[in-house]
């Protein structure tokens, strides 16, 4: 019986196809932050929520193809920092909270720092993210996402564009949208992840009627995009608000026995 040739070590790489859709996240980020600079407001916010479809595409890319890698999982939180860290914030401030400076030098430099302020929680969101995988319940978000949070500000640059609007006129709602994104990433708040634990055929069961409202919500997206994206990203960001005052007024209604 002959000997067995050993068989050569796999060369190690990277996926291809992941990474591709990622790539793609990242390019659309970039593009958002150069289209901002342009005074290209729609096109930059189009360019966030592109981002945010391939964000989700991604992973469940390399889930399905069984590609997933530590290399993977970094690069997304890179890509991720930029498109829904950067991109927004740069959006925001080419957009209105540059106008700040208008009201003097101080204000001036909060429209900025606030724009920073996002950015940062944005950095520190992923962050912690990274550090919790596999230590938190998957049905929850501690903190708003990175890419609600930035289609939040996207929607909201976008539809004030849309009915005509110039960020110099609503440039400290700007402040507050932005200030209250940022914040929202950073919070204990818990947020609905639409990922069920359990397994088996119950997995993917929801109610109907939850079924006609995201029927609903698409027919409504196809008819004005900016409007329904800024009414959905408004109410998810305020679920965790709520969430937490009605577990607290519930609690608090608990008897000691």
């Amino acid at each position: 019986m002959e000997p067995q040739t050993p068989v050569p070590p796999r060369g190690r790489g990277i996926y291809l196809l992941p990474n591709l859709f990622t790539t793609g996240g990242l390019f659309a980020g970039f593009f958002a932050i150069i289209a901002a600079s342009q005074g290209r407001y729609g096109a930059a916010c189009i360019a966030i929520f592109v981002a945010g479809v391939l964000d989700g595409i991604d992973g469940r890319v390399a889930r399905l193809t069984n590609t997933q890698s530590e290399f993977g999982v970094q690069y997304d939180s890179l890509a991720d920092l930029v498109s829904f860290g950067m991109a927004p914030a740069l959006v925001m401030y080419h957009w209105a909270l540059m106008s700040m400076k208008l009201d003097g030098v101080t204000l001036g430099k909060v429209g900025w720092l606030a724009a920073f302020l996002y950015a940062a929680c944005a950095a520190l969101r992923l962050a912690r993210f990274n550090s919790q995988v596999g230590t938190v319940d998957k049905r929850w978000f501690i903190g708003l996402a990175s890419p609600a949070a930035a289609g939040l500000m996207a929607s909201f640059v976008w539809t004030c564009h849309e009915l005509g609007f110039v960020g110099e006129e609503l440039r400290y709602g700007a402040l507050a949208v932005t200030v209250v994104a940022g914040l929202l990433m950073v919070s204990r708040l818990r947020y609905n992840s639409f990922k069920g634990s359990a397994s088996g055929p119950k997995a993917e069961r929801v109610p109907f009627f939850a079924l006609l409202i995201a029927v609903g919500a698409l027919i409504a997206l196809w008819v004005d995009p900016p409007k329904t994206l800024l009414v959905v990203s408004t109410l998810y960001a305020l679920s965790g608000p709520v969430l937490w005052y009605w577990r607290r007024h519930d609690s608090g209604r608990v008897s000691p026995a």
